[in-house]
């Protein structure tokens, strides 16, 4: 027989990220350890276990809580952390304070990178206590490790002892724990009286707070949810999604689960754990403190985002080849090429002169009835009446969005996920850029590669606005990123760095519009057809066709 250590130098790698659940075990199987590996696999993540505390629970009681041994919670970290190390770590119920403190102790081991979902299991959904120690005192040892802290309204207040009432003291409240050391906290506003429509939930750091909507759903089988928001939130990390795209896609995925939730006993039922992907209809609404305030005071979704406040459509919505040059001298060269949108974007230049090509950038787009878009420069878009202007998600505080509507200049907005592109939605804007896709060497990204899989789950979750794929896109990428339905494909150095950056054009073109009538490439092209020089104007060296 072989033995273990040979065994572990044999197992190939992993091919499924491993998420920790340090919660509870539910003797009625729908939340604690059980929902959070129900979670996870939807997730396609790997769930391991360890039980806190054994619980006789059904849908209408907790009859008892019994907390594991201290040596056996010890044992059960041990013997997984020799074997199946975590990505990402989800804790629920902690059922005293002994076993909070162990916990500290333990996670102080771990790497810091390895994020910690907390959520303070307080109270069971059909309102037996969980926990042998409540209120302020619950969670202190803890949230030195907390990524995010994920309480409801009624852990919030009782984890502050603040009232939670009202959006400002939701907000009072949030920031009470972020003093406290947790990076991050998502106020899950089920249990808010105050807007009966909505589920409004709340996520702050110290970098940003804004808020997430979704139509509240007519059941009572609510059984879970908690815990399986937070193991969703855990396995979202585990899969490489950033934080705020993590807890988007984990409200999701919830909101899915409620609505197909089902009885289970005589008390609240539990949600369906379905797999991913997640359509458009269940994400939640990106919403500011602002709107939220006018929610509670009676206004209606509609009331927040008038038609009349929408940014102007496209004039030409088939955007198709969208180059992105920082030159009215790129503007020259590719517009007699049919061109028909296009992105001027100068970062450094003299204020004169940076006027002065802006100006003639208009005034080229006038001449060939295209539509170009000025990048960053809202102040002299308006000025000079251009046509559009694209911001990042960084622009978007300081611009003055409500003078380019007004001016009835187009706006642009990019995106770098999930909570970003909802957040561009919300603008009501004419297109949103969804990036970026591939590795690209133009600009320092703080966020990962989307890839192609991500970027078809972006495209439909962005209706009804056009949108724009962008980043490291060259013609051996175009097809599989133009068959995730993306209205226009932009690029930068597979036309600005080709050897015949013309006739590099032309071949995108050509390319785009076969992809978009679905025909088939009748060959691949190889990696070196589009030979790139060291000078933009260097326009020696051939492209090959893509047909």
């Amino acid at each position: 027989m072989p033995q273990a250590a040979e065994l572990r130098r044999n197992k190939t790698e992993a091919t499924k990220a491993i998420v920790w659940s340090i919660a509870g075990s539910d003797s009625g199987g729908g939340a604690g350890i059980q929902a959070d590996l129900l979670t996870m696999r939807a997730f396609g993540v790997h769930g391991c276990s360890l039980i806190t505390a054994i619980t006789a629970q059904s849908s209408v009681e907790v009859a008892r809580v019994e907390l594991v041994s201290e040596q056996m919670l010890a044992a059960q970290w041990q013997t997984l952390l020799a074997d199946l190390p975590p990505v990402a770590i989800k804790i629920g119920l902690v059922a005293s304070r002994a076993q909070q403190q162990q916990l500290a102790t333990l996670l102080a081991t771990l790497p810091t990178t390895i994020p910690v979902i907390i959520d303070p299991v307080l109270i069971a959904s059909c309102g037996d206590t969980l926990t042998l120690d409540s209120g302020s005192d619950a969670l202190p040892e803890l949230y030195r490790f907390a990524s995010l802290l994920t309480p409801n309204l009624p852990e919030l207040a009782a984890l502050t002892g603040l009232a939670v009432t009202t959006p400002e003291q939701i907000i009072t409240a949030t920031e009470c724990l972020l003093t406290k050391g947790v990076r991050a906290v998502l106020v899950k506003g089920g249990h808010a009286s105050g807007c009966k429509r909505l589920a409004l939930d709340y996520l702050a750091s110290t970098r940003q707070q804004y808020w997430l909507a979704s139509p509240r759903i007519d059941t009572e089988h609510n059984h879970g949810t908690g815990c399986s928001l937070a193991s969703a939130i855990a396995s979202g990390l585990a899969l490489g999604y950033p934080l705020d795209d993590a807890v988007v896609l984990a409200k999701a995925y919830l909101n899915r689960g409620l609505s197909a939730a089902y009885a289970t006993g005589q008390g609240a039922g539990t949600l369906s754990h379905l797999p991913l992907p997640v359509a458009a209809e269940h994400f939640p609404l990106w919403l500011n403190t602002a709107q939220v305030q006018a929610l509670y005071q009676g206004a209606t979704l509609a009331d927040l985002q008038p038609s009349s406040a929408a940014f102007s459509p496209l004039a030409q919505a088939e955007m198709g080849l969208y180059p992105v040059v920082d030159s009215v001298a790129w503007l020259k060269r590719l517009l007699p090429l049919g061109i028909n949108t296009i992105q001027l974007r100068i970062k450094t230049a003299h204020q004169q002169l940076l006027s002065a090509e802006i100006a003639a950038a208009i005034a080229l787009g006038k001449q060939y009835q295209a539509q170009v878009f000025i990048n960053d420069h809202w102040q002299l878009a308006i000025q000079l009446g251009a046509y559009g202007v694209h911001l990042g998600q960084e622009d978007l505080a300081t611009a003055d969005l409500a003078a380019l509507q007004q001016a009835g200049i187009r706006l642009g907005v990019s995106s770098h996920g999930f909570a970003e592109l909802l957040r561009a939605k919300a603008l009501q804007p004419s297109y949103i850029a969804l990036g970026h896709i591939f590795p690209t060497k133009t600009k320092q990204m703080p966020s990962q590669p989307q890839g192609v899989a991500r970027l078809a789950q972006y495209v439909p979750l962005a209706a009804p606005y056009p949108t724009v794929a962008i980043g490291g896109i060259n013609a051996e990428r175009l097809a599989a990123v133009a068959a995730t339905g993306v209205k226009s494909i932009a690029v930068v150095t597979a036309i600005t760095e080709a050897a015949d950056p013309e006739q590099a054009t032309q071949l995108l073109m050509a390319c785009l519009a076969q992809a978009k009538s679905g025909m088939q490439a009748q060959q691949v092209m190889p990696a070196s057809a589009l030979t790139v020089s060291k000078a933009p104007g260097d326009v020696k060296g051939e492209v090959d066709a893509c047909v």
